[in-house]
Parts: structure tokens; C-alpha cells; sequence
């Protein structure tokens, strides 16, 4: 009888929006508590907080994304 795979019921199912990149992202846990800290802070979802602190960094770097000037993504 072959083996069959669990299916992993902690994942959540990945839903994008249709212009951006998913991908999977492994963390330490203390660092993802500090990003959940921050975003709440910023009233953002995590996403929206790594992304907006992924463009920061770019920036301080001299470097722009195409939409760089949105640096309140994830915002209400």
C-alpha cells in the first residue's frame, strides 16, 4: 500500500492578490512576535509591515520598487 502524505492542517491556504508574489517564509518566532508588535502598532497586517520594511531598506540603500512611493501599504 503506498504511503500517503498528511495533508499539513496548521498551514493556512495561501491567498494573493493577483499582482504580487507568494512564497513561503520561514521565521524565528521571537522575530515574528516583534513584526506582529510593529504592525499592530501601525495599525498593518504583518504582510503589509515586512513589505513596507522591505521597501524602507531598499530605500536607505538608494534603491526604488515601482511603487515605492506607497509606503503606507497595508494602511486603512
Amino acid at each position: 500500500m503506498p504511503h500517503s502524505r498528511r495533508p499539513n492542517r496548521d498551514a493556512d491556504p495561501i491567498v494573493a492578490s493577483p499582482d504580487k508574489k507568494a512564497f513561503l517564509l520561514r521565521i524565528d518566532p521571537q522575530l515574528w512576535a516583534e513584526l506582529e508588535r510593529l504592525a499592530s502598532a501601525d495599525l498593518r497586517s504583518v504582510n503589509a509591515q515586512i513589505e513596507f520594511l522591505l521597501r524602507e531598506a531598499l530605500e536607505r540603500r538608494g534603491l526604488r520598487t515601482k511603487t515605492a512611493g506607497r509606503s503606507r501599504a497595508g494602511r486603512p
